[in-house]
């Protein structure tokens, strides 16, 4: 039987040492020296547009995911939260971030009984501020006009068949704030869920000039290190 071909480098290491050939490890070892190389920036790289790429959590702010479902926490209340953009995207299910500049549905479907007694308004606002996707209720409060920040507000309603759905239409690419708030039907306690979205794709900003920076800086740093000499050792 012939021998898989992922396997046969192994057979050959064992029945031929590479020990029996200085000048074939003498040549592999530049070639590592680079595959380390690159393997350590790639990662030092990635890790960084991770953590700078508006989409580098799953999700944000009051919606996360769980079990692969998107829920958006209203104070101690939830309900499934889906977008849609039927124009564009067909029935495909977005948590947060929306693809095009186009007409999106957002659908919340309760979880807690008590949010079908509750009126419940829905508003999304431009990040003027750009708080970004740590965005809280104290960043929608500190905006000076909230108004002129408002694209949509969707005023308060009961649905008692613990549906909620809202339309909005985009006409610019950006990031916005979507801000739930839920009134308790016999106190004046107000309870919300404020998130941080894309329309559009995502905006890279500076993330391509930090990765060029890493770069110049790995190289040099390696240069310096006497990298250039030992890979023509």
């Amino acid at each position: 039987m012939v021998a898989p071909l992922f396997s046969r480098p192994i057979i050959l290491r064992v029945l031929f040492p590479i020990t029996m050939f200085p000048r074939m490890n003498q040549a592999m070892r530049p070639l590592s020296q680079i595959s380390s190389i690159g393997s350590g920036l790639s990662r030092l790289i990635l890790s960084v547009i991770f953590y700078l790429s508006p989409n580098g959590a799953a999700a944000h702010g009051g919606v996360a995911f769980e079990e692969d479902l998107c829920l958006i926490s209203i104070d101690f209340l939830q309900a499934h939260f889906t977008v849609y953009q039927p124009q564009t995207r067909a029935n495909r299910e977005y948590c947060e971030d929306i693809p095009d500049v186009s007409r999106a549905v957002f659908v919340m479907e309760y979880l807690h009984e008590f949010l079908q007694e509750m009126p419940v308004d829905f508003r999304i606002v431009r990040d003027i501020n750009e708080v970004g996707k740590y965005a809280r209720w104290e960043d929608v409060a500190a905006i000076t006009d909230l108004e002129a920040a408002t694209v949509y507000y969707d005023p308060p309603r009961i649905e008692p068949g613990g549906y909620y759905t809202a339309s909005y239409t985009f006409e610019e690419k950006g990031t916005y704030i979507g801000v739930v708030t839920a009134q308790h039907p016999t106190t004046d306690r107000v309870y919300n869920a404020v998130f941080y979205f894309q329309v559009g794709g995502a905006d890279w900003g500076t993330i391509p000039f930090f990765v060029i920076l890493l770069i110049l800086l790995q190289t040099g740093y390696w240069l310096s290190s006497g990298g250039l000499a030992r890979l023509r050792q």
